[in-house]
This record gives structure tokens, C-alpha cells and sequence, in this order.
């Protein structure tokens, strides 16, 4: 699962026991040889679905960590590229790869220091994040940092089936994290099955956006004919 370069059994510990941001203050110098960095198939597939709504001006990535989106927008946007993320570590990962090629900003995506600013925002990986109570204040922030007809994108994978052992996986490793946070100070928020595509529309819409959902073909269809992982364009108006 992790290469030899990646963090140890006890790295690992020493970052689930602390908050979201010191955690990966911590993970930051490894993050890139671990699983959680978004694999570039994923990246690539929403570079390709992107394209043709392109090219924009300004984009940001949201939460973007050590900066491996960064590069769909460099190729989409002709003017910026900025980075924002609550993590000064992962974020001097991105500067020491990235250079000045790119803006990098430390802010909470709750809390963004941009108004009518992008013409494009994407996000890779980090709603898992966020509490479903705060989806309505996220994509608000979202719709506040863009630009009439500027376009919200992310990447969704359809969740496992119960019969499969990634559903109890994923499971588990909820379960895991809520007896942890119940029982540990400060709490750790990373929940895979809190981001539910429903929901999330619905909250999308709530906060002004028009929704298109697309297959991201690259990825295939599930026994039912469903494709295995989709594209969120949320458009404001």
C-alpha cells in the first residue's frame, strides 16, 4: 500500500492522533509516496472532460495539498493558477515542486479570502474533510470565490456495493474514526462515506449552482451499467 519512501506505521499514528491540520503538517514530506495523493488517471480524466468547456482565465485548487491538481489547471488557464490549503506543510511541499509557477495561499476552505476571483475551481479528494453540515457553507465560499458562469468541478467515485469488501472497508474505517474522535482531543475529520452525491447536488443547488453530472469514461461501468466514477460541474449564473 505505501512505498518505501512513505510514512511509518508510527508516523501514521502520530498523525491520526492529532487535528486535520497538524496531521498533515506531519504526513506532508511523505504525502506524495502514500495513497491519498490523487493518481494521475484521475487528474487526467478530468483535465480531458474539462477541456472543451475551456480554456478559462483564472482557477484555484481547493485544498489542494501538495499541489498534484495544480497541474489540470496550469494546462486549462491562461492568466493564474492559485493553491489554497489549511496545511503549511503540505503547502512547502507544493512551493519547493511547484516554484513560482503558481500562487499558494494558507487559508480554511470555509473561510475564502477571494471574492469573484476564478473562472474555474477544482477539488481533488478532500471533501471526506468536511461534515455534511458544512457543505452548505463550503459550496457558498465556492460560489463567493467565482465568477459569473464560472464552473465548480470535482471528481466522484460511485460507492462500493455492500457485497463488496470495499464497502466494508470503508465501513470499518469510519467506524474506526468516529470511536476515535468520541473518545480523542483534537478530533480527526476523515469520513470516506459522509460525501454522498445526493446530498451534495442538492446543497450544490442550494448555493446557486446549476449541476451537470458527467461520466468519466476512462473509468469504466459497473455490473449495472452505471459509470464507476463521475464529473460534478457545478456552473454559477
Amino acid at each position: 500500500m505505501f512505498s518505501p519512501e512513505g510514512p511509518t506505521v508510527r508516523e501514521l499514528a502520530a498523525q491520526a492522533l492529532s487535528s486535520v491540520e497538524r496531521g498533515y503538517d506531519l504526513l506532508a514530506p511523505k504525502f506524495d509516496h502514500t495513497p491519498f495523493r490523487t493518481p494521475a488517471t484521475v487528474l487526467d480524466a478530468v483535465a480531458k472532460a474539462l477541456g472543451p468547456a475551456g480554456p478559462f482565465e483564472d482557477g484555484l485548487d481547493l485544498c489542494c495539498g501538495t499541489g498534484a491538481g495544480l497541474a489540470v489547471l496550469s494546462g486549462l488557464c491562461r492568466r493564474s493558477v492559485t493553491g489554497v490549503d489549511f496545511s503549511a506543510g503540505m503547502l512547502d511541499v507544493a512551493r519547493r515542486d511547484l516554484g513560482e509557477d503558481v500562487a499558494l495561499v494558507r487559508a480554511d476552505a470555509r473561510a475564502l479570502p477571494f471574492t469573484a476571483a476564478f473562472d474555474l475551481v477544482v477539488s481533488f479528494g478532500a471533501f471526506g474533510h468536511f461534515l455534511p453540515r458544512e457543505l452548505p457553507g463550503l459550496f457558498a465560499q465556492v460560489h463567493s470565490a467565482l465568477r459569473p458562469g464560472g464552473r465548480f468541478a470535482f471528481p466522484v467515485a460511485a460507492p462500493p456495493r455492500p457485497s463488496s469488501p470495499a464497502y466494508w472497508t470503508l465501513l470499518g474505517f469510519d467506524a474506526v474514526m468516529r470511536v476515535r474522535n468520541a473518545v480523542w482531543r483534537p478530533p480527526f475529520v476523515m469520513y470516506y462515506r459522509a460525501f454522498r452525491l445526493g446530498d451534495v447536488r442538492r446543497e450544490l443547488e442550494s448555493a446557486g449552482f446549476t449541476v451537470e453530472l458527467r461520466p468519466l469514461a476512462e473509468f469504466g461501468l459497473r455490473a449495472d451499467g452505471s459509470p464507476r466514477a463521475r464529473l460534478v460541474t457545478a456552473r454559477r449564473g
